[in-house]
């Protein structure tokens, strides 16, 4: 399905599963005193090792936050990046313990297919995830079925993204069905599509765009998304929290949490927005300080 290029602060992603440091997975259970003599796992100060998707915004943003949470309970939180053949892979291996942006249930649907029965579902964090066509707030369209009246208006051009994204694929169906074979659609890359939007929004000139909810743009420029009636951009999607096989049991307390988290799209977009333009070494900082500013609810994911 999809794949997002790399942001400004997405890690070029992994050529292989090799890892900077081991997982849960491979640690040693902790002995301790039980009454059938079995082996007492004990979670406070457990390592736990994340799966951030290279250039996905929302990946980047939950896991960031949850590893602050982890961390102020005493527990060891790496994040590893790569790609989602990469991170599907690697948990089901156990490389990996947790990844927060499984999109279900199509985006993701034939990784789940392949590496769900070696995965725990933890939760789902989110629920309106969606494919997009969107254009400037102000702009004189509503639908894509308005858009073949609009050409000029809307300068004959449609920004995407990735040739070889699930996006792409859907928006070319959606040319065909609503017959604007007069745009031009332009596919390229994700940074070049969100410079495109940038620089026609600062000169208040119409633009259509490619884009996907969450995403921090729909907090950064005013646009709307047009309305598509034929449903060819597919229905909204789940955003959901996968797991190692075996997790629940290692770390019952991680898990309940995970399975328990929600995020609304305001508070997700404004952390994405804070981080986007910042170096890695910065994205610490970055997440206490918001961290900070929404205390109650970071607080209420451990409650």
């Amino acid at each position: 399905m999809f794949k997002r290029s790399a942001t400004a602060f997405a890690v070029t992603a992994a050529a292989g599963l090799a890892l900077a440091g081991c997982s849960s997975a491979d640690e040693e259970p902790t002995d301790g005193a039980t009454d059938g003599g079995s082996e007492e796992t004990t979670e406070a100060g457990g390592e736990l090792t994340l799966a951030v998707f290279n250039g996905w915004d929302e990946s980047l943003a939950s896991s960031l936050v949850w590893q602050h949470v982890l961390e102020n309970e005493g527990y060891d939180v790496t994040l590893e990046y790569a790609d989602p053949a990469v991170v599907f892979q690697g948990v089901a291996d156990g490389d990996y313990d947790i990844v927060t942006d499984v999109w279900l249930p199509v985006t993701h649907e034939e990784y789940i297919n392949e590496y769900g029965d070696d995965m725990e579902e933890l939760g789902a964090w989110f629920d309106n995830a969606a494919l997009t066509i969107a254009v400037n707030a102000d702009a004189p369209v509503d639908s894509l079925e308005d858009l073949p009246e609009y050409v000029d208006e809307m300068g004959g051009r449609i920004v995407g993204i990735e040739p070889g994204a699930g996006l792409t694929g859907a928006t070319e169906r959606a040319i065909e069905a609503y017959g604007l074979s007069d745009y031009e659609f332009i596919t390229s890359s994700t940074p070049a599509m969100l410079s495109e939007l940038d620089s026609a929004t600062s000169a208040g000139e119409n633009i259509i765009v490619t884009l996907w909810e969450p995403h921090w743009a729909y907090g950064a420029y005013d646009i709307k998304n047009l309305e598509d009636p034929q449903g060819i951009m597919g229905e909204a999607e789940e955003i959901v929290t996968y797991g190692r096989a075996g997790l629940s049991e290692e770390f019952p307390q991680v898990a309940e949490w995970f399975g328990g988290f929600t995020m609304e799209a305001e508070a997700l977009y404004d952390l994405e927005n804070q981080l986007r333009d910042a170096d890695q070494g910065d994205y610490e900082q970055i997440v206490a300080d918001w961290a900070a500013e929404n205390q109650e609810w970071v607080d209420s994911l451990t409650a």
